[in-house]
């Protein structure tokens, strides 16, 4: 990109959930189009963030950060005290071991563990870091065409499916309580792509879906309310 576009479009974004696949490859693109970047792992290992904060020294941040611990998001709200970030992005998404149990089949603890880290731990997630965002700035989550009530016509990933659709309408409740207020907000339906969660089988690449996603959420500044959006900035139905 051009160094005019660089200064056009630079800013500083939050990526929660950065350390490989969709995170990792969106902080990536932003950082090759001039964003500053903080990106969160969890745990102590090395990740692909890491290599990346190598490759584009004082760009790129690292923090630690567990979104199904509330402590760690208040932990992570301090540390940041003081910073504006123009857009966050909750990137977070499990499912239980096995895609074709129904609702009435997964155990207590899977369902908890998929909902938490699928829906409460991305709204309490929004709902701490709020604050670091800059008035007109950009709030987004991923979530998933699977979220989709209205194209729910298979069935089947029932329990990742009602996560995401529980994603949804929280966020939609969200956005009531902030209506009138400048910032755009973003529900991200990515696609069937390619990364550890997607599985090998997916039809899409990281290098061809990522810069889209990035493309699509840049193009929301601006828009107040909230958007459920495919990566080519098309409206899903809810």
């Amino acid at each position: 990109m051009t160094q005019e576009q660089a200064d056009k479009t630079a800013g500083t974004i939050l990526i929660v959930g950065a350390s490989r696949g969709l995170g990792h490859a969106m902080a990536a693109e932003f950082v090759r189009r001039g964003w500053s970047v903080i990106g969160t792992v969890r745990g102590g290992g090395r990740t692909l963030l890491h290599d990346l904060a190598d490759t584009y020294p004082g760009r790129v941040e690292i923090e630690q950060l567990d979104i199904t611990e509330p402590r760690e998001i208040a932990g992570l709200r301090e540390r940041l005290a003081g910073r504006r970030l123009d857009m966050l992005f909750v990137n977070a998404g499990t499912a239980n071991a096995d895609q074709d149990e129904t609702i009435a089949d997964v155990s207590t603890e899977a369902f908890v563990r998929v909902m938490v880290t699928n829906a409460l731990g991305p709204m309490r997630t929004i709902e701490g870091l709020q604050g670091l965002v800059t008035p007109a700035g950009t709030i987004g989550v991923m979530s998933s065409g699977q979220g989709s009530i209205a194209n729910n016509l298979k069935g089947g990933h029932e329990v990742y499916r009602g996560s995401k659709a529980a994603l949804n309408q929280y966020m939609r409740s969200y956005a009531a309580r902030h209506a009138g207020e400048p910032r755009a907000l973003v529900l991200v339906a990515p696609g069937w792509i390619r990364t550890d969660l997607g599985g090998p089988d997916a039809p899409f690449g990281l290098d061809e879906t990522v810069p889209q996603i990035v493309t699509m959420l840049l193009a929301q500044e601006g828009q107040p309310g909230l958007r459920y959006l495919d990566r080519e900035g098309r409206t899903v139905p809810w």
